[in-house]
């Protein structure tokens, strides 16, 4: 259980955004214009995704299903729409795949944009020296089409969880590479008909994942990693199609979580 409160960036005038008692709420998300925010919300009744006014009031319920976990919501661009995603976790304790959805901020004119939890969720990676995981995002683009990694069929990670046995660390798995196979490919995704279009592939398939596209539009990063390995930095040229290695990381660590700076210069430290 959780509890979010608001208060002045002094610490002053603390007062209770979310409910005690209610569960964990997570995952926030500011509209555009500041007057709405987005969150999931773990509660008795399973993840629930709700939007409020700036102060935690006036409350809209988005989606919510004892048998579904919705998961992870953000803004359009626009401010029109919510994207977040939905896991079948009764039938996926380890929350491997999802679906993606996007609705209006109350709630209306709910949509699932693809079909048989084609989404990558819980990313896995690594071995038993060197490992990672956490929750693949589907992102926005300038445009308002959304990049998710999709899974292609019958694909394994090698990190299998075990769903038989206590969670005590949030990575309840063990390390069967032997039975990996598959991988995922940066898609993307129209909202408004359902097309999908890749944008990359590889043979022998790989990993790729946490895509985020630059804000001009002309580049997007993403992680990659095959069987074993911790990601590395790529980047994919959207005219060409092109993509380039940048960076496998320091120490082993891999790349990971790339975020694009806002398009201005940098003072030199």
């Amino acid at each position: 259980m959780g509890q979010v409160l608001s208060m002045n960036l002094d610490g002053s005038d603390a007062r209770p955004f979310t409910k005690a008692g209610e569960g964990l709420p997570y995952g926030f998300s500011v509209s555009p214009d500041h007057r709405r925010v987005a969150f999931h919300l773990a509660s008795p009744q399973g993840y629930q995704v709700w939007t409020s006014n700036a102060e935690g009031g006036e409350r809209k319920l988005v989606a919510a299903h004892p048998d579904h976990l919705y998961f992870g919501p953000t803004w359009s661009l626009d401010g029109e729409w919510l994207m977040f995603q939905d896991c079948l976790y009764k039938n996926d304790p380890g929350h491997e795949a999802s679906d993606i959805c996007v609705a209006r901020a109350d709630g209306s004119e709910f949509r699932v944009l693809t079909q048989g939890q084609a989404q990558w969720f819980a990313a896995t990676y690594g071995n038993p020296t060197h490992r990672g995981s956490g929750s693949n995002m589907p992102a926005w683009t300038n445009d308002g089409e959304i990049l998710f990694s999709r899974l292609l069929p019958e694909s394994r990670v090698a990190w299998e969880y075990q769903a038989d046995r206590p969670d005590t660390d949030h990575f309840n798995r063990d390390w069967k590479p032997e039975r990996a196979r598959g991988g995922t490919e940066i898609c993307r995704l129209n909202p408004k008909d359902g097309l999908v279009r890749r944008l990359t592939q590889s043979k022998p398939p790989v990993w790729d994942f946490r895509a985020s596209e630059s804000p001009d539009g002309r580049l997007v990063a993403f992680c990659r990693c095959a069987v074993g390995e911790m990601p590395a930095l790529w980047v994919l040229n959207t005219a060409s199609g092109k993509v380039q290695l940048l960076t496998h990381g320091l120490n082993e660590s891999g790349a990971d979580q790339p975020r694009w700076l806002p398009n201005r210069k940098l003072k030199k430290p």
